[in-house]
């Protein structure tokens, strides 16, 4: 049975102009190459652009409320827009202002009157420029094994979070999870055994983990972490729970281990709010709470002292 191709999302890009006219225009030369949002109003680029997560902002220079150059520096300075490209489309030939704007982090310009072929020929050759970085991103920061996060991408999201919920005052919780006795297991029935065990845990802590903010990493080894941005104790608990007896579940042989005759899972949970502490702090609570659920007969989930 032939499986249909999964076509690449439709990429999306954020028109500001204070010109109603101009929007329009490139609304409708840009329609078949993307999804399009525009606005009239630099004050609400940001907005738009923290819900939209366009992969291209096409921006004035003037603007009434606010200096497109400063909707730049907003858009480039926040945690999740940061690779986001910025063109900007202006009527200016001043050199000065196009190194402030450059400086800003804009790519590129277009300039005013619009050309419909050079504006579709830059934004398509701009969007396939992010494609390709995105996919060179996604290679360097995703485990090939397990197609979980690897350990360079949990660094960057708990730098993030912990950066937000210190702004936010919410929690940050973080499950350490363990297999047991993997290195038994993978000397009783081989490595791509040990690969595939790898794998089928890996796919079951994605399968409990459903928030947007919420990651799975492969730490290291057979350790994995899993980062929950405003989580409390209790939702924290009742997860760690569910994935460890969800493990245990699969069945998985595991003649060497000393916690079952299949394979489980040891999980720590650390949780705080940021305030003074550091990111590290966290790990080493959950990590120590790990420790206690293998000193503790392994299998089970042990909560990290705040």
């Amino acid at each position: 049975m032939n499986s249909t191709p999964t076509l690449p999302p439709r990429p999306r890009i954020l028109i500001v102009d204070d010109d109603r006219g101009t929007t329009l225009v490139l609304s409708h030369l840009l329609e078949d190459i993307a999804i399009t949002q525009s606005t009239t109003c630099g004050t609400d680029a940001l907005r738009l652009a923290i819900e939209s997560r366009p992969d291209l902002v096409l921006l004035d220079i003037e603007m009434p409320d606010i200096s497109g150059i400063l909707v730049c520096e907003q858009i480039k300075a926040h945690p999740d827009l940061h690779d986001t490209l910025v063109l900007f489309v202006t009527g200016h030939g001043d050199a000065q202002i196009e190194a402030l704007a450059l400086t800003a982090g804009a790519i590129d310009f277009i300039p005013k009157p619009v050309n419909a072929a050079v504006v579709r020929a830059r934004v398509r050759n701009y969007l396939a420029l992010k494609r390709q970085r995105d996919q060179l991103r996604q290679l360097s920061t995703v485990d090939g094994l397990t197609g979980v996060a690897n350990r360079r991408a949990f660094d960057i999201a708990l730098n993030r979070e912990w950066a937000r919920a210190r702004r936010s005052g919410e929690p940050i919780a973080l499950l350490m999870c363990d297999i047991d006795d993997f290195k038994q297991f993978n000397d009783s029935y081989g490595h791509l055994a040990g690969d595939a065990c790898l794998h089928d845990v890996a796919a079951e802590l994605l399968r409990h983990t459903r928030r947007a903010g919420d990651l799975v990493a492969r730490y290291g080894g057979e350790e994995f972490a899993v980062l929950l941005p405003n989580c409390s104790s209790a939702d924290a608990r009742t997860l760690g729970e569910a994935i460890v007896a969800a493990v245990a579940t699969l069945g998985i042989p595991h003649a060497g281990s000393r916690a079952a005759p299949h394979v489980t899972l040891s999980v720590g949970a650390g949780l705080m709010a940021p305030h003074d502490r550091a990111p590290q702090d966290l790990i080493r609570t959950a990590d120590a709470a790990l420790y206690r659920a293998k000193r503790s007969g392994r299998n089970r989930l042990e909560m990290g002292e705040q």
